[in-house]
């Protein structure tokens, strides 16, 4: 068969696939099964080997990740039960502070919560944060609401164990040592830099609240920087009375020690934060915070080892079996599950469990049929038409890439769909290209993230969670992810020269 039918098939698949999630609501998984089943009986694989090169690919995939998947989501159900997502954003505020609360909370969210489902982890956690964007200031919506959006988008595609990180390492065949520390490599710099780019531009008048925030949320900024005034102006009133009291006492006592009431204001604010008296408080008998995360860290530090002692040469079976990420990640649900009935009991655990695997289903076949649309493309014969086009002398071709998970993005509306379907176009491509396919990965991964618009449903959730317009969430969610996608493309480019 000549090159031209095998592209224009091709074409039509993708586009079609396209057609039949947005324009039509056809289920992902249908659509993306339909366009495989297109493109296999368009192309040399006929009649006869069509559907054996699906299930092929659909099985292929769910061996190298469906536990993965399975054990990742499980783990997350039951932290979000022990309320451990509320016990972390209490503690960032106390450890960073209220201003640098956009920081350091889209880092957690991209780095260490990417176990917990997106839809769940954003309901549970945007609450928290529109209650802090409260304390930030005249900002605090866009930037708690950017800061949002940003962490958990770039955690799906870019940290194991998020599901499109999970699905583009196995697509790609990226061991997940691999894919997890030079994902977090990636992440963080994205992630710090798109923020503060982000509130610079807010700063500069990007945001306007009369028209960016709903009423209800205007309304309460505007009462939340008069309660701050009010009481910035209550405390320099007590501390000149204390001092005025302290100073008339040492004057009558001969002493320059503080009165009990200037001790009080001093120690109330010492660690130059307000403090308000109405924090919530962690639940009384939870595990300490640290406690909780341990079996999951400990397992990321597992898969983590693996990695580095296959890229020093150190070759121990022992070793090799524990940094294995199935038995890693098994090690981190059995430790979950041991604190959680500690915490909660049997019966809480075994329900958040029960959630955990209704919220994987979907998760592992979507991810499964982006395996079958991979093995269709490559058995086609798409790979050899492309190799012949571009090589490991086109140029940029991490931009390349990078450029055609944005496309099938914009197409699609899902971040995950599209990094998933790209990832599989691109996998017959990779050995042609001549550069590491964990670069590939993290390309087809930024690429996905670009203009995240009105077709994702994390967009209307950040829209109706985060007390925003339209237009506001087009400005935070939209802009603020794609500027992240950019952000990361430009910095794997300096990335990529490590590995030459």
């Amino acid at each position: 068969m000549s090159d031209v039918p095998v592209l224009v098939n091709t074409a039509v698949a993708i586009i079609a696939t396209v057609v039949l999630i947005v324009r039509f609501r056809v289920n992902p998984v249908i659509s993306l099964v339909l366009g495989s089943l297109y493109l296999g009986l368009t192309t040399k694989l006929g009649l006869d080997k069509t559907v054996q090169t699906i299930t092929k690919g659909f099985g292929d995939i769910m061996a190298e990740v469906g536990l993965l998947i399975a054990f990742g989501v499980l783990m997350g159900a039951i932290l979000q039960e022990m309320g451990t997502i509320e016990q972390l954003v209490h503690r960032l505020i106390r450890l960073f502070g209220p201003k640098r609360l956009p920081y350091s909370m889209s880092l957690t969210i991209g780095t260490l919560l990417q176990s917990i489902y997106l839809d769940v982890l954003l309901v549970i956690s945007a609450p928290l944060a529109r209650s802090a964007s409260q304390r930030i200031g005249p900002l605090g919506t866009p930037r708690m609401a950017v800061a949002m959006a940003i962490g958990l988008e770039c955690g799906i595609v870019l940290v194991v164990p998020g599901v499109g990180a999970l699905a583009l390492a196995a697509l790609l065949h990226v061991p997940l040592g691999t894919m997890l520390l030079w994902g977090v490599l990636l992440i963080i710099p994205t992630i710090l830099i798109s923020v503060a780019l982000m509130t610079f531009l807010f700063r500069k008048g990007f945001w306007n609240a009369a028209t960016d925030e709903t009423a209800e949320t205007h309304r309460a900024d505007v009462e939340a920087d008069a309660d701050a005034d009010a009481r910035t102006e209550q405390q320099v009133t007590a501390g000149r009375h204390a001092s005025a009291r302290a100073t008339a006492t040492a004057t009558s006592t001969g002493s320059d020690a503080p009165t009990p009431t200037a001790t009080a204001t001093l120690d109330k604010t010492a660690d130059g934060e307000d403090q308000d008296a109405d924090e919530p408080r962690a639940e009384a008998g939870a595990p300490h915070l640290l406690l909780s995360f341990a079996p999951l860290l400990l397992a990321l530090l597992m898969i983590a080892t693996g990695a580095v002692a296959d890229a020093a040469d150190l070759h121990n079976r022992v070793l090799t079996f524990l940094a294995d990420p199935v038995v890693a990640l098994l090690a981190g649900l059995i430790g979950t599950v041991v604190i959680g009935r500690i915490r909660m009991g049997q019966k809480r655990v075994e329900d958040a469990i029960a959630r955990g695997f209704k919220d994987s289903g979907q998760i592992l076949i979507l991810t499964a049929v982006g395996g079958s649309l991979a093995a269709v493309v490559a058995a086609g014969g798409l790979g050899d038409i492309l190799r012949g086009y571009f090589g490991a002398h086109s140029f940029a071709p991490l931009l390349l890439v990078w450029a055609i998970a944005a496309v099938l993005h914009i197409a699609i509306g899902s971040v995950t769909i599209s990094a998933i379907t790209a990832a599989g176009i691109l996998a017959p491509l990779a050995p042609s290209l001549g550069i590491d396919p964990v670069l590939i990965a993290l390309a087809a991964g930024t690429g996905s993230l670009f203009a995240v618009h009105v077709t994702s449903n994390t967009f209307w959730l950040l829209q109706s969670l985060m007390g925003q317009t339209t237009r506001g969430t087009l400005k935070t969610c939209t802009v603020g992810v794609s500027l992240a996608s950019v952000v990361g493309i430009i910095l794997l480019q300096p990335i990529s020269l490590l590995f030459f």
